[in-house]
């Protein structure tokens, strides 16, 4: 049986809250009728429990239940730590 989850992949922006990221996903649109694309930005919360993702880290994330009002994600993976 196939999953039907979301799994996006963004930039953490910010860890500054306790066990949540905002994690920001870009998607290229085309236009419908001049086909010119164009970069579309949408932040997501996401659950992480163990504080594993810093602010510039590349992380995948998946659709869960609702931890609360606005996280509907969590932490699946970091895929590359931010170097400072």
């Amino acid at each position: 049986m196939k999953s039907r989850r979301k799994i996006l992949e963004g930039v953490v922006t910010s860890a500054k809250m306790q066990k949540t990221i905002v994690v920001s996903v870009e998607r290229i649109k085309k236009h419908s009728l001049y086909q010119k694309s164009s970069r579309d930005h949408k932040k997501f919360k996401a659950h992480d429990d163990e504080g594993k993702a810093g602010p510039g880290d590349l992380v995948k994330i998946v659709e869960c239940r609702p931890y609360s009002k606005d996280k509907r994600f969590k932490l699946l993976e970091v895929i590359k730590k931010q170097i400072l």
